[in-house]
């Protein structure tokens, strides 16, 4: 489920508030909610179990940047990149980087998803994938979740029939970016961490596969290493 958020004030202000940080929203670009700050968290404590002197992490579907900025913001030597399709989210992930001083470390790619990173010599060598993709499928933004697309751009909800096409085209592309030993983290919609995680095991790159829950009990992060041959 997507968070209830005033919506209408955060564009009306400009500004939105994530894991401590003060950061521009604008219309096109999807307000960043509550509930991906567990993402944000998991990324954080992975990073710490890694003890990668100087982490590598993509930031995939970054929308407003807001996952990219924190992880930039809380480890300061890691090295960052942030993806995502539409113009109005690349600018206003730019614009996030440039106020929270991390131009020198993120750098923000605009493309269909891993296809941004054509000709950078990435494969392989990245420690951390996060993505907090669309999860809501097709039928339920004509129905129940229609209210969601009055303000926000339907880009940042619409995930084909099942609400799992993006996660799944990031599981076999992160494969080949991540380093062995690298974690991919998704957030998922309520009752997706089922599928969400049959899918990733079904791909044979990735093993220690599981959730974190919210203080709910709701699984709404799932975690991956990759394997040697991913």
């Amino acid at each position: 489920m997507i968070g209830e958020i005033d919506v209408a004030s955060a564009y009306s202000t400009g500004r939105t508030d994530f894991m401590g940080l003060k950061l521009v929203v604008a219309p096109g670009v999807l307000v960043p909610r509550p509930e991906t700050e567990l993402l944000g968290s998991t990324a954080l404590n992975v990073l710490r179990e890694l003890k990668r002197p100087v982490p590598r992490v993509v930031d995939m579907c970054c929308g407003a940047g807001n996952l990219a900025c924190a992880i930039g913001y809380k480890v300061p030597t890691a090295r960052v990149w942030a993806s995502d399709l539409t113009d109005s989210c690349v600018e206003t992930t730019c614009r996030n980087v440039a106020h929270l001083g991390l131009a020198g470390r993120i750098s923000v790619l605009q493309g269909d998803l891993f296809n941004s990173f054509s000709g950078l010599e990435l494969e392989g060598t990245i420690d951390l994938v996060v993505c907090n993709p669309p999860y809501i499928s097709e039928k339920r933004l004509e129905n129940d979740r229609a209210h969601l697309m009055e303000l926000e751009p339907r880009e940042a909800f619409a995930a084909g029939p099942y609400g799992l096409s993006i996660h799944m085209r990031v599981i076999k592309e992160a494969q080949h970016y991540l380093r062995q030993g690298g974690m991919l983290l998704f957030e998922v919609g309520l009752g997706q961490d089922r599928q969400v995680m049959s899918l990733v095991e079904r791909s044979k790159a990735y093993e220690s596969i599981r959730t974190v829950a919210n203080k709910a009990g709701e699984a709404r992060v799932v975690c991956a290493r990759a394997k040697a041959s991913a």
